[in-house]
């Protein structure tokens, strides 16, 4: 099998770490571009098998010489304001980043000629208000997004249809449903109780976990799985379509907390709310079918969330146990 050529953006965060990590393992070149406040914690293991690019999305030019260095089969945009909560403090930088960004990636594509495979990664998100008749969420539901976050990922998601339809680009559009795992950052609900705990365990907390809205259920996978998801779209998915990625399961909000805290090597912890945790709307459940994904590339998560969350606790374990007590 010939030697791919990859392009991550934000291959320094929570997905595109795994994503590197997974096509190094294939034995593919992998590049990614990287701003010059990036931290490099997830990826200092790999620092010296990938090749960094510093560039600035937003910047058109700094984008075509990111292409031009790296000359890829593949382009997966993972770079943006990922964390729904901040969308409702910056709506303007959360669209300008998410949006604008693969708008440049699209028109340099389209200025030197590339023929590389795009997968744009949109969301669970866009569904939002989903009727109990419409579960599992199929990719025909309409999108009634609930979130300025989900308002830029339905822009990117026809962005990416408009260019397929518009220039014949070799365009992949994913909707990815939540995951986590290692390395999800603490602004994510599972991964703050996770982290919360474990700083308990360590001493450095009284005993007492922050929650926001725990009644909301979501469709959880493993990063792990999502990523081998969106490796099997770059390879043979069918440009133009969209796929979502997803367990076809749900937990609750609260099951998830409850799954960790009995984790926890502590007798006891206490739950309590807390109003800043709160969203002004929220999206009750979503639940979503993975049977075009399936029917079409064979694609289905393997992980259980059990082991998922219980390698997220130790994650903060391992991170938590290094600082001073």
């Amino acid at each position: 099998m010939a030697r791919m050529r990859i392009l991550i953006t934000g291959i320094t965060g929570f997905v595109g770490s795994h994503l590197a990590e997974y096509a190094l393992s294939r034995g593919d070149e992998v590049f990614g571009s990287v701003r010059w406040r990036s931290k490099m914690e997830h990826i200092e293991h790999l620092r010296d098998r990938v090749t960094l690019i510093e560039s600035d999305l937003r910047d058109l030019l700094s984008v075509r010489t990111v292409l031009e260095q790296a000359r890829p089969d593949y382009i997966i945009h993972l770079a943006a304001q990922s964390f729904v909560a901040a969308s409702w403090q910056t709506p303007v930088e959360t669209f300008y980043t998410n949006v604008v960004s693969q708008m440049n990636l699209f028109e340099a594509m389209r200025q030197l000629g590339s023929n590389a495979r795009f997968l744009v990664i949109g969301s669970s998100e866009e569904y939002g208000l989903v009727e109990p008749d419409e579960l599992p969420i199929r990719e025909s539901n309409p999108l009634r997004p609930l979130s300025p976050y989900a308002v830029s990922k339905v822009a990117q998601d026809l962005m990416g249809w408009q260019y397929f339809r518009s220039y014949g680009m070799h365009v992949l559009r994913s909707r990815a449903f939540n995951h986590t795992g290692p390395r999800r950052g603490d602004a994510f609900a599972e991964s703050n109780f996770a982290k919360q705990i474990t700083e308990m365990e360590a001493g450095l907390r009284e005993p007492v976990v922050y929650v926001g809205d725990l009644k909301p259920t979501r469709d959880f996978s493993d990063v792990r799985d999502i990523v081998r998801g969106y490796w099997l779209l770059l390879e043979r998915g069918t440009p133009g379509e969209v796929y979502n990625l997803c367990s076809g399961g749900e937990w609750s909000i609260e099951r998830i907390l409850n799954f960790l805290i009995d984790k926890s090597t502590l007798p006891h912890i206490e739950i309590r709310q807390d109003p800043a945790r709160l969203r002004p709307s929220d999206v009750p459940v979503l639940r979503g079918s993975r049977q075009k994904v399936e029917s079409a590339l064979g694609w289905r998560t393997t992980i259980p969330l059990e082991q998922t969350l219980t390698d997220l606790l130790e994650y903060w374990r391992r991170r938590i146990g290094s600082r001073p007590r």
